[in-house]
């Protein structure tokens, strides 16, 4: 008996809400590798300045004390006091990773659409993920068909579209493409890319909205998973 292989799921970008022409890419192949970034910024409290005084008659008179707690303070020697006051700034998360396309296979099976333009409906996607939708003329067109004002789909604006980032069941991610790298590296007698890697930097747009609050519910359910390991703590020089 052949072994069930498991099915395989693909990661992809999908436009968030309501447009026309649609944005949506699915990858042709998940990524090798995939790196995200989370930064924190720590710094003391910050002290308010002391009212003017009078200089003292003696500079080497020690400060009062309660002069001396509103100087800005690095050296907690209480860690509980320290974990109070000091100020921590979360930056929202980062994603990287390379997008990989290859129009090989579909050019072996003779598909029209891929012998005639290769992978530059996927590649056209991509940048129109990160191009201000609003400035479309396919979109105005559509409008017009349907007897409504050209601004009714998507009205004119600055911004690209929204993206979700979906890799997998956990992890659907509201998503801004800080920056989109297209390496084509292969083409048809036509000069169309048959071949190229895309890499791609997202930001996570974090927040109460209900992907990532979904997407977050299950970074801590896995996490309450990892309690299954508690026993490993066994292991650990724990001072007391």
């Amino acid at each position: 008996m052949n072994a069930i292989k498991p099915k395989i799921l693909r990661g992809a970008f999908v436009e968030f809400g309501l447009s026309l022409p649609p944005l949506i890419v699915v990858f042709q192949y998940n990524p090798l590798q995939l790196t995200r970034n989370r930064s924190l910024t720590f710094a003391p409290p910050a002290m308010p300045t002391p009212r003017a005084t009078r200089a003292r008659p003696n500079p080497q008179t020690p400060e009062p004390k309660s002069m001396r707690e509103f100087h800005d303070r690095t050296d907690f020697d209480d860690l509980d006091e320290l974990r109070r006051h000091q100020i921590v700034t979360v930056n929202e998360p980062t994603i990287g990773f390379d997008i990989r396309l290859d129009a090989t296979d579909k050019l072996d099976g003779k598909d029209d659409l891929t012998t005639q333009f290769g992978i530059s409906p996927q590649l056209s996607t991509l940048e129109l993920m990160v191009y201000p939708k609003g400035e479309g003329v396919l979109g105005a067109a559509v409008s017009a068909l349907l007897g409504k004002p050209k601004d009714f789909l998507h009205p004119r604006r600055s911004n690209p579209p929204l993206i979700l980032f979906i890799f997998g069941r956990k992890r659907v991610l509201p998503v801004n493409i800080n920056s989109l790298n297209i390496t084509e590296t292969e083409f048809s007698a036509d000069l169309n890319p048959i071949r190229a890697t895309v890499a791609v930097q997202l930001t996570v747009i974090e927040g109460k909205n209900p992907p990532f609050v979904y997407s977050h519910t299950m970074t801590e359910a896995m996490s309450l998973l990892n309690l299954a390991n508690i026993g490993d703590v066994a292991n650990v020089v724990i001072p007391g």
